[in-house]
C-alpha cells in the first residue's frame, strides 16, 4: 500500500481547481508502474516523490505523469507537491528536483497553515509553431490577435489570442484533429490589462481540457510581454476552468526584458482534499 494526498491547486476551495495526487513514496515502483497508477487515477497530473539525486540542491524529486506521458515538468503538480513537502518539512520555501531542473517554491502560512504559494519557472525557450493553419481549423476558429508561437518549458505550450472571452467560452475543439498535432498544450486567451480567462487543451497527453495549466501560466505572461499587451515585471490574473466546472485562479509574472527573461514566477493556492493508501500492486 502507497500513501498519498490529493489536493486542489489553484484554487483555496475543495472541489475546484486542478486536482494532483501525490505519493509520498515511489521508491519502489519503475516508470511503468507510476503511469499505470497515473491512468487508473485519471487526473491531469499524478507525482511520485523520491529522494533527491543531491540532497544538498533540492529537498524532494518528483516524477510527474499525466495519464497518457511523462513529463519533465508541469506547473500545478509542482505547486501541489511544495504544500505537502513544506507541511512536512515545517519550510517556508522548498526546492524540487524536476527532470527540467530544480524549481524552487516560496509557501506563504497565515495562522501555520500555508494558504499560498510561488514558483520560479524554467525559462521557456520561445519556438516557431509550424502548422498554425491546422491548429485554428480543430479548434473552428479563423484567426489570434497575436502570433500563434510555441513556448517550452518542460512541456510544449501553443498560444492562440482571441477576441473576447465569450469566444474562449464557446470553443468546441475537434480534439482528434488536435491530438494530430502531437504531445503539445493549447492555450485559448482572451483578456486586456492584468486579467485574462484562457483554456488549456492537450488530448495528445490524454486531457482533453484542463482545469488550471501552472506551467502555461509563465509563458502566456512571457507572450503577452513580449508583445506589447503587458509589461515586464507586471502581475497577471489567470482564470481557467469555468466551463469544466473547476474554476481555478493563477497569478504570473515575469521580470526581465525582451532580451534578458530573469524570471518566470507563478503562483496560487491549494487546498487538500484527500488521504489514503493505494495498492499499486
Amino acid at each position: 500500500m502507497h500513501r498519498y494526498t490529493i489536493l486542489d491547486v489553484f484554487t483555496d476551495t475543495p472541489l475546484a481547481g486542478n486536482p494532483v495526487a501525490v505519493f509520498a513514496d515511489g521508491s519502489d515502483l519503475d516508470g511503468e508502474e507510476m503511469q499505470r497508477a497515473a491512468r487508473e487515477l485519471n487526473l491531469s497530473e499524478t507525482v511520485f516523490l523520491l529522494a533527491p539525486e543531491d540532497p544538498a540542491a533540492a529537498d524532494a524529486r518528483m516524477r510527474i505523469f499525466t495519464p497518457g506521458a511523462e513529463l519533465p515538468f508541469a506547473g500545478h503538480p509542482v505547486l501541489g507537491t511544495a504544500f505537502v513537502v513544506a507541511q512536512e518539512l515545517g519550510a517556508d520555501t522548498v526546492r524540487l528536483q524536476t527532470g527540467a531542473g530544480v524549481v524552487p517554491v516560496t509557501l506563504t502560512r497565515e495562522d501555520g497553515r500555508i494558504v499560498y504559494g510561488e514558483m520560479d519557472q524554467p525559462i521557456p525557450l520561445v519556438e516557431p509553431f509550424e502548422r498554425t493553419e491546422s491548429l485554428l481549423r480543430a479548434l473552428g476558429v479563423t484567426r489570434s490577435e497575436l502570433p500563434v508561437e510555441a513556448y517550452r518549458n518542460g512541456p510544449v505550450h501553443v498560444y492562440v489570442l482571441l477576441a473576447d472571452e465569450d469566444s474562449v467560452a464557446e470553443l468546441r475543439p475537434d480534439m482528434r484533429a488536435l491530438i494530430d498535432l502531437g504531445d503539445v498544450g493549447v492555450s485559448c486567451f482572451a483578456g486586456a490589462g492584468h486579467r485574462y480567462t484562457t483554456r488549456m487543451f492537450a488530448p495528445g497527453l490524454g486531457v482533453p481540457e484542463d482545469p488550471a495549466t501552472g506551467s502555461a501560466a509563465g509563458p502566456l505572461a512571457l507572450h503577452l510581454a513580449r508583445h506589447g499587451r503587458i509589461p515586464f515585471g507586471s502581475e497577471i490574473e489567470i482564470r481557467q476552468g469555468l466551463e469544466i466546472g473547476r474554476p481555478s485562479l493563477l497569478h504570473a509574472r515575469v521580470d526581465g526584458t525582451p532580451d534578458r527573461i530573469e524570471r518566470v514566477a507563478v503562483g496560487g493556492s491549494a487546498v487538500l482534499v484527500a488521504r489514503g493508501e493505494y495498492r499499486l500492486r
